[in-house]
């Protein structure tokens, strides 16, 4: 018996998994909309554990299908997307920049610069539209936000947290005194 089944409710999208992820997701879009009121320690700290959990999270929401192709929007403006950006760049300082090899390209071995304010408003993005999304009344719009959510994690956002997430390591963890040789 799978858990739906167990739960009484056979939709995939009111899943365990899908409210999970909504409540997760939700946590991370908040906390970023606030992100002035964090040190930038604190902000780091927050990323370096929630980043983590909507990675899982994601991986576990289920297929859906559309019962109304039609019933897809996005909420996030332009202007939304670089208000948090402008914001988180100017909270990560320094520690914006980090480089990583993209391992996704096979003739592609060289370094390649990256922003972390980039990284995590890019998913700040996809996430806040699965959110509002989600909320319409409509099954047909949580499908689609569900099916949407979960492409964008597979092409993009689920990318995004790893190598932003290598990163929030070495700027917490690694020094130039504390190398170790692998």
């Amino acid at each position: 018996m799978n858990e739906e089944q167990q739960s009484g409710n056979d939709e995939p999208v009111y899943s365990r998994h899908v409210l999970d992820f909504l409540t997760v997701a939700n946590e991370y879009c908040l906390s970023l909309e606030k992100s002035q009121q964090y040190t930038r320690n604190e902000l780091f700290s927050f990323l370096q554990k929630i980043a983590p959990m909507i990675y899982l999270k994601a991986v576990l929401l289920p297929d859906t299908e559309s019962s109304d192709e039609e019933a897809t929007e996005h909420f996030v403006t332009e202007e939304e997307w670089e208000t948090m950006f402008n914001e988180l760049y100017r909270k990560f300082g320094e520690n914006d920049s980090f480089s990583y090899v993209d391992l996704r390209e096979n003739s592609h071995h060289d370094p390649i610069k990256a922003s972390l304010a980039e990284c995590f408003t890019d998913v700040y993005q996809d996430l806040r539209d699965f959110i509002l999304l989600y909320q319409k009344p409509r099954k047909a719009h949580k499908e689609n936000a569900v099916r949407e959510c979960r492409k964008l994690f597979e092409n993009r956002f689920g990318y995004r947290l790893l190598i932003a997430q290598a990163a929030i390591h070495n700027i917490l963890y690694v020094s130039t005194d504390n190398i170790y040789e692998f």
